[in-house]
C-alpha cells in the first residue's frame, strides 16, 4: 500500500509552500509504503505540504521502483495516473453499481494498510512540529525504526 500523509507544522501564512490546500493547514508531506496489515515498510523524507501525493511519489522515484519490482500497489485517488501497477479507486459521481462495488472492495483492502499512517501520527512529537519542518522525515524514519524494533522484540 502506498499513501501520503501530512504532518502539521507551525508556520505563518507567508510560508506558502508548506500550505496544503487539501488539508487547509501548513505541513510536510510524507510518503509511506506499508503492508496490507499496516506494518510500515518505508517512510520517505519530507516535502512541503503543497506537493501533491503523486508528484511526491515521483520525486522519491517510488512509482518507477515499485513497477520495476513488479509489485501491485493499492493507493487512494491521489495516485490516479501513476501507472498500471498502481490500483486506485474509480473516480466520478453516479458510477454504475459494479464500479461502486469495486471501490468498496478496494477500500476494504486498503483499510488495514491505513493503520501505518495512524501509527506514525499517534506519536506526540508528530502531532504538530515546532522545529525545522525538514526534520519531519527524519523523525518519521526514527519512529519507523523504533516500531520495527518493538515488533521484532515480541
Amino acid at each position: 500500500m502506498l499513501d501520503g500523509t501530512l504532518i502539521p507544522i507551525d508556520r505563518v501564512k507567508a510560508d506558502r509552500p508548506f500550505y496544503s490546500g487539501k488539508h487547509k493547514k501548513h505541513g510536510m508531506n510524507l510518503q509511506v509504503i506499508a503492508t496490507p496489515d499496516g506494518t510500515i515498510l518505508w517512510v520517505s523524507g519530507s516535502l512541503p505540504g503543497s506537493v501533491h501525493d503523486l508528484k511526491a511519489a515521483r520525486i522519491w522515484d517510488l512509482v518507477r521502483a515499485l513497477a520495476a519490482a513488479g509489485i501491485l500497489v493499492l493507493a487512494d485517488k491521489g495516485y490516479v495516473g501513476a501507472g498500471p501497477h498502481v490500483t486506485t479507486p474509480y473516480k466520478g459521481k453516479d458510477k454504475p453499481e459494479p464500479l461502486k462495488d469495486a471501490n468498496r472492495s478496494h477500500a476494504k483492502l486498503r483499510g488495514p494498510g491505513e493503520r501505518a499512517n495512524a501509527q506514525l501520527k499517534s506519536w506526540k512529537i508528530l502531532t504538530k512540529l515546532r522545529c525545522c519542518p525538514h526534520r519531519a522525515g527524519h523523525l518519521a524514519k526514527a519512529i519507523h525504526v523504533l516500531q520495527n524494533r518493538e515488533l521484532n522484540a515480541r
